[in-house]
């Protein structure tokens, strides 16, 4: 659910919840799982299973020297107590005793529509851009998850800023401009919404039910209400943004997971269950959710993305397809295995036009995947940066694509150059 390693109580937000509390389990972790021989084994005992199972090392896929120096990155961002001193140290350990394994390759299939790639390193290492944003004058915004900031880049000028929020270790993870150009994002790590006004500098927090503890997706619906899913908490919620006033409620299903989420064009929000094979509607007067069954048990719908008559794509991150659900029969529709595989974990997407936009996740490099619902055909690009999980996406106005390398710290920019022009916006 990571960048395959050490992010696993980080993405349950709950990180800073668990760090004094592990006791006897981490006794035991460390008594279970032997690390190899070296001159960082015991810090990163003490240390990395103050947080997590050393499972989640030692049974990983393994990474390159630049992964593992940007989740090492990750890590001393959310408060892993290494030493400065001994950051290269625990850095050289893990890249000569863990070195990225074979993974799944991706499936390329060619077409007639052409892409180029502009990307940008982030200044901050171990950023873990989570979610990016689209603006209407062109530049483009993101969530730096483990870095707590918001961060902006001017395509033009390739410029990047940084803004930390007021709070710290508030973890923002989704984020979505209002009207006015305010950005409001999730505090993942804090239970509350945010808001920052680029033009003042000002971050302001709207605190939610302290059980509503990894608040997630965020979403405008027609009327300026803001809704949000809360992952682990397992519950969906609004926020008036006027008022500062919010109200959660719980998801049917125990373990929902609830995580990606869209607006109908009557305001009616859906959500992706990521824990059951299950997408769910919420009714925006009463917050009654009805939940809906998808055919496949192992279904794990991840993101939702929406056409302009209400058809629902999203990403089976479970299983490795392309699903379509029909929100005014409440039915599913079809569904397509990803190019690459069962394992190829489809993530962040987006709709452009009716053409789908999605990310697979699950191979080396990441790959860009463009389907078109009218003839049912894919056509796959890798992603140059590597993509190190490419968690969500979004679009411009003129067809553009944003995304973010979460793993390898990177925000990158995807412009359409050939191929269906009408799909791109661009009769």
């Amino acid at each position: 659910m990571s960048i395959r390693s050490l992010l696993i109580c980080s993405m349950a937000g709950s990180l800073f919840l668990v760090l004094p509390a592990r006791g006897q389990e981490q006794m035991q972790d460390r008594a279970a799982v032997q690390l190899p021989d070296g001159d960082a084994k015991e810090l990163i005992s003490d240390t990395c299973s103050a947080c997590h199972s050393l499972s989640n090392i030692t049974n990983s896929q393994g990474h390159t020297p630049e992964e593992w120096k940007t989740t090492v990155a990750m890590m001393l961002n959310v408060g892993a107590a290494v030493p400065a001193d001994k950051v290269d140290m625990v850095t050289n350990y893990l890249i000569k005793n863990f070195p990225a394994k074979p993974g799944p390759t991706p499936v390329m299939i060619p077409g007639n529509v052409e892409v180029s790639f502009k990307e940008w390193n982030l200044p901050t290492p171990g950023t873990r851009p989570h979610d990016p944003l689209a603006a209407p004058d062109g530049t483009i915004w993101y969530s730096g998850h483990m870095a707590n900031l918001l961060g902006h880049i001017d395509p033009k000028t390739g410029d990047i800023k940084e803004y930390r929020t007021s709070r710290p270790m508030s973890g923002p993870h989704g984020l979505v401009m209002d009207k006015q150009g305010n950005i409001w994002f999730t505090a993942n790590f804090k239970a509350y919404i945010g808001k920052f006004e680029p033009a003042t500098g000002k971050f302001t927090q709207y605190p939610l039910d302290p059980k509503a503890r990894d608040p997630h997706t965020p979403i405008f619906d027609q009327k300026g209400t803001l809704w949000f899913t809360v992952q682990g908490a397992n519950m969906v919620g609004r926020l008036n943004t006027e008022t500062g006033e919010s109200k959660v409620v719980t998801t049917p299903t125990p373990k929902a997971n609830p995580y990606g989420m869209v607006i109908t064009t009557k305001g009616i929000p859906y959500f992706v269950e990521f824990g059951a094979n299950k997408i769910a509607s919420i009714d925006p007067e009463t917050m009654e959710i009805h939940e809906f069954l998808l055919p496949n048990e192992a279904a794990r719908p991840r993101r939702v993305a929406i056409t302009a008559d209400d058809m629902l794509y999203y990403s089976d991150y479970g299983r490795g397809y392309l699903g379509q659900f029909d929100t005014k029969t409440g039915k599913f529709v079809k569904e397509w295995p990803s190019p690459s595989g069962p394992q190829s974990r489809p993530y962040g997407i987006t709709i452009v036009n009716g053409i789908v936009w999605y990310s697979e996740s699950g191979v080396k490099p990441n790959t860009l995947v463009r389907f078109d619902p009218k003839n049912e055909k894919f056509q796959t690009w890798t992603i140059p940066g590597g993509g190190g999980v490419v968690r969500n996406m979004m679009h411009f106005a003129d067809g553009k694509l944003v995304i973010t390398e979460s793993g390898e710290n990177v925000v990158g920019l995807v412009t359409v150059k050939g191929g269906d022009k009408i799909a791109m916006g661009t009769k």
